[in-house]
């Protein structure tokens, strides 16, 4: 017997593990091997960047939407690397960040501090910035729901979730 939120078309939304202020980092994700997001530019409020970590190796990669490479990332980590590293664990929990990423942490409770030592500590590489357009993509669909009119009807685009039953 399937419950109700197995034959719903939502899908469950893991709350955060503490809340977080989205104005620095209003998107980040745990997705294709990798802790990426968006972070905003601390000197022009134009301007954001697609930062991205990958599990294992932390090969880091940090550019602006606009595919122009960061100035801060030279051979080790950014600002903007270190922001979406806290805000990750905010969102996620620092355990659940650091188990993704594959990072081991002497500490019997990580936070985003001892997580971030972890990774710079095994001197990761700079890679090039080809996540970048998926990342951003995302986050401006995410961006695109925030200006639709609450309503209780379907959304076209999701309704590409199968169907369970049928409905009469």
């Amino acid at each position: 017997m399937l419950s109700d939120w197995e034959e719903s078309s939502t899908a469950r939304v893991i709350p955060p593990a503490r809340p977080r202020k989205l104005a620095k980092v209003p998107f980040v994700e745990l997705a294709d091997g990798r802790l990426q997001g968006v972070v905003s530019s601390g000197s022009d409020i134009g301007r954001v960047y697609v930062s991205s970590i990958a599990a294992g190796d932390y090969a880091f990669a940090c550019s602006t939407n606009n595919n122009r490479p960061c100035g801060g990332a030279h051979g080790s980590f950014c600002k903007h690397l270190t922001a979406l590293v806290t805000e990750s664990v905010l969102q996620y929990g620092a355990e659940r960040v650091a188990r993704y990423l594959r990072v081991e942490t002497v500490d019997a409770e990580p936070n985003a501090q001892t997580v971030t030592a972890a990774m710079t500590g095994t001197r990761p590489r700079q890679t090039s910035a080809n996540a970048a357009a998926p990342v951003f993509s995302r986050f401006l669909r995410h961006l695109a729901y925030l200006e639709l009119t609450p309503t209780t009807t379907p959304l076209p685009e999701m309704q590409w979730f199968p169907p369970t039953r049928e409905v009469a």
